[in-house]
């Protein structure tokens, strides 16, 4: 299969260097990218997990609860994080899993769980220990910055990022023992830089940099560390907080309203919702990336898990220069309507003033 895969490659590459044709280049390059992404794949892993340990965080639902159901079947211990250990999620993990998931009440904010999740961990490990840790709790927002405050800044932050790294710090040495693995679920918007995801975005690119610094720390001790990171996968986990535009409004003072008109609200809201809504149904590709980044001998450092037609663009994206990538919104329907809706508002708002104060 390898010898095949190769041998395409080669063709392929080989087609590109004589192309003069732009597009056609653009398809190759993809075609190539998703051929080494199919090698990597290939490569001979770890399938029988019985007597290793995983703990995930954020089981309630999403990613976290497809995941332990997942490991179950393939023989894992399943250390299964909830922030609501009674609710819907965790009982159906109890009453559609194995002995092996074992439900942890964990809120990543909450030093004190975090604490006794190790302590029951370090009790119930299976004889060959913790092999990995996938730090996916999270939760997600929208707003323009001027919308927000420094503690939605905070909260988003909390969690995304320090709920992370209190979580990895005093489970590091169980891993590490294992010669196990890391795992944390990002996002595209830890690098790609988009209208109303201001602090999402610093939350992620946070988490990404401290994945990134870790990994080149555990290399020497064998553990291996990957960052996985989703596109639109809204409608598959519901980790958006919706908001309405009447909730977005009540939050505005005087000055926000002058600026940001209720029309514009709206309009934000609608088209907010309709691009969350038009991404993936399901969480599958993500929970096969996961599988690999901790199953496979060689995990991927990173996985973008986009669609087959956002695939060159999002690999390109962190090269490529900014004012290219500002550029971008330019085709976006929101940002002509924005433009209209906002600055020739507040232009007219402003001159009204001024022809008031002359009179």
């Amino acid at each position: 299969m390898k010898a095949v895969l190769l041998s395409v490659s080669v063709l392929l590459l080989s087609y590109i260097c004589l192309s003069d044709h732009i597009c056609t280049y653009c398809a190759l390059v993809v075609c190539l990218v998703v051929l080494a992404n199919t090698l990597r794949q290939t490569e001979e892993g770890l399938w029988d997990g019985f007597g290793r340990a995983v703990l995930i965080t954020g089981c309630d639902s999403g990613f976290g609860y497809h995941l332990a159901k997942k490991l179950d079947l393939m023989g894992f211990t399943v250390f299964a994080g909830c922030l609501c250990p009674e609710g819907p999620g965790a009982r159906s993990l109890v009453e559609e899993s194995s002995k092996r998931v074992k439900i942890l009440q964990l809120d990543v904010t909450n030093e004190e769980h975090i604490s006794s999740a190790k302590d029951f961990v370090e009790a119930n490990l299976p004889v060959k220990g913790l092999y990995a840790v996938v730090n996916n709790a999270g939760i997600s927002d929208w707003g323009e910055t001027e919308w927000s405050t420094a503690e939605d800044f905070q909260k988003m932050a909390d969690v995304n990022l320090f709920g992370a790294i209190r979580v990895t710090i005093p489970f590091l040495p169980l891993v590490r023992a294992s010669k196990g693995r890391m795992l944390y679920v990002s996002s595209i918007f830890a690098f790609f830089n988009c209208l109303n995801m201001g602090a999402y975005s610093v939350s992620k690119r946070g988490l990404e940099a401290f994945a990134d610094c870790l990994r080149i720390e555990m290399a020497g001790f064998g553990v291996k560390v990957s960052i996985i990171q989703p596109g639109n996968f809204g409608a598959a986990t519901n980790i958006l907080h919706k908001k309405t535009p009447k909730d977005i409004w009540a939050e505005f003072d005087d000055v926000r309203k002058q600026t940001f008109n209720q029309k514009y609200i709206e309009e934000a809201c609608e088209y907010f919702y309709s691009m969350c809504n038009s991404g993936f149904k399901d969480c599958s590709m993500v929970i096969n990336a996961m599988l690999h980044a901790l199953t496979a001998g060689k995990p991927r450092h990173r996985y973008l898990l986009v669609s087959w037609t956002d695939l060159l663009f999002f690999h390109l994206c962190p090269a490529l220069p900014s004012f290219i990538t500002d550029y971008i919104f330019h085709f976006s329907s929101m940002y002509h309507k924005r433009k209209i809706m906002l600055y020739s508002e507040h232009e007219l708002n402003h001159n009204q003033n001024i022809a008031a104060q002359h009179t």
